[in-house]
């Protein structure tokens, strides 16, 4: 990933909370076909490791648990917040007319060796784990216990688990850091009116971290 300096963010845990906010990521693994994606939710486990360990599972159909390189570390991409950014939302336009168009958004990539877990046990925790975690925010949070055992004991038979312990992360928040202040204003502005308050907040964050 290219990453000029003033789009870095280094923070372990600033990185860590963007994962778990946006758990549906892109595992990209080499294969005997070579490079392919999957889309999974993967849970973040903060753990003894630097970085943690993302699990999750695939269903037993998909070959992915089982054609990879295992001598390979695997890339798994996290997508945060994104937004077209509009020229004319720069305060600078009206004076100099020199402004283009841009993307921002915030990325964080998980690099670590993947191993396929098949284990009822280990499988069923996970599944747990990643349901209360998701259910959590709604009114009535729905359990797996709440389905009948032979049921789930079926569908975790059709699933294997997967797991990577993270060696390496890269945190790219482009947020219109390279603006000048009366830009990232009307940045902010604009998404905000426009319905994009993550994408505002995080100009807005940025800003203020870089007056202090």
């Amino acid at each position: 990933m290219y990453l000029p300096k003033h789009f870095a963010e280094p923070r372990i845990e600033t990185m860590h909370e963007l994962m778990r906010a946006h758990p549906l990521a892109t595992l990209v693994t080499i294969t005997s076909n070579g490079l392919d994606a999957n889309h999974i939710p993967l849970q973040l486990v903060a753990d003894a490791t630097l970085f943690g360990t993302l699990q999750g599972h695939v269903a037993r159909a998909n070959p992915l648990w089982q054609d990879f390189d295992k001598d390979v570390e695997v890339l798994v991409i996290f997508q945060g917040p994104d937004a077209y950014i509009s020229p004319s939302w720069y305060a600078t336009k009206k004076e100099t007319g020199k402004a283009v168009p841009t993307w921002n958004y915030a990325v964080v990539h998980a690099h670590g060796m993947l191993r396929a877990i098949d284990d009822t046990t280990w499988i069923r925790k996970q599944i747990e784990a990643l349901t209360t975690r998701s259910e959590a925010p709604l009114p009535h949070p729905w359990a797996v216990s709440d389905a009948p055992d032979d049921y789930v004991e079926k569908m975790i038979a059709a699933v294997v688990g997967i797991e990577i312990e993270i060696t390496r992360l890269s945190g790219k928040w482009k947020v219109s850091q390279n603006q000048p202040a009366e830009n990232q204003t009307g940045i902010v502005e604009a998404l905000s009116s426009n319905g994009n308050s993550a994408m505002a907040d995080l100009v807005e964050a940025r800003a203020k971290t870089a007056d202090q």
